[in-house]
């Protein structure tokens, strides 16, 4: 009987190369945890800069026509700021010196001084003093000195040490989470009547205190976080 053809034997399928190697998953797994921490610092080091001293500006001082110093006047003369900003108490506005206010003091002392000489030329002219801004808030917040004032806010919580200041400079942030962090509590930041126009920091008082004068103040904290308090 004749035997069936021998089938060939099919050849065995040739090895081929891995398209990555063992330690590709390794560098893929090292890779993505760069990625991930690159994107962790970023976003830390652009929410840290965002709060920083720098980009709040705290500590610029702005160059001003006439080299007023408040280390000077209400540091080491104990001039009352009410002398200079006039309308603190009754208005939205602090208020700024007329020439007029400076010369009641400097027509006899200093008058033939360098740095009096902007206020003799305002005097001459009729031109007020353009005293430039340190802290300026955006045009969509109110801002009332006079209800901060009434309520036991002292000059310093928002203007710092002022008394030490030969150059007037931006002491804090003003920013909305800052001033909302006092509106929600301002017990511990308030201050009696006869201490609120300090030109140095006072300390902060004890919940107790701060509790007493929120009720001697007549404060409810109900509203202060409302959008109507200072967005009008």
């Amino acid at each position: 009987m004749a035997q069936p053809p021998h089938e060939p034997t099919p050849p065995a399928p040739a090895h081929r190369a891995p398209l990555f190697r063992p330690r590709a998953t390794t560098l893929f797994r090292v890779a993505l945890l760069g990625l991930g921490l690159v994107a962790v610092s970023a976003g830390y080091g652009t929410w840290q800069y965002f709060h920083s001293n720098y980009w709040n500006r705290i500590g610029f001082a702005p160059n001003q026509p006439v080299l007023f110093s408040h280390r000077h006047h209400a540091g080491e003369l104990r001039i009352d700021c009410r002398n200079c900003h006039t309308s603190v108490e009754q208005t939205a506005f602090a208020g700024m010196p007329s020439t007029h206010t400076c010369l009641a003091c400097h027509s006899q002392i200093f008058t033939d001084t360098t740095m009096l000489r902007p206020v003799v030329l305002s005097s001459s002219e009729d031109e007020p003093i353009a005293w430039n801004r340190v802290d300026q808030l955006p045009q969509h917040v109110y801002f009332n000195h006079s209800i901060h004032l009434a309520k036991g806010v002292a000059c310093t919580e928002c203007h710092g040490d002022i008394g030490n200041m030969a150059m007037t400079a931006k002491a804090t942030p003003m920013t909305m989470r800052w001033c909302l962090d006092c509106h929600r509590d301002p017990s511990m930041r308030l201050h009696p009547r006869d201490e609120i126009f300090s030109p140095h920091p006072l300390p902060h008082c004890s919940r107790t205190e701060g509790e007493k004068l929120l009720a001697a103040y007549h404060i409810s904290t109900r509203h202060l976080t409302n959008c109507s308090t200072c967005h009008h």
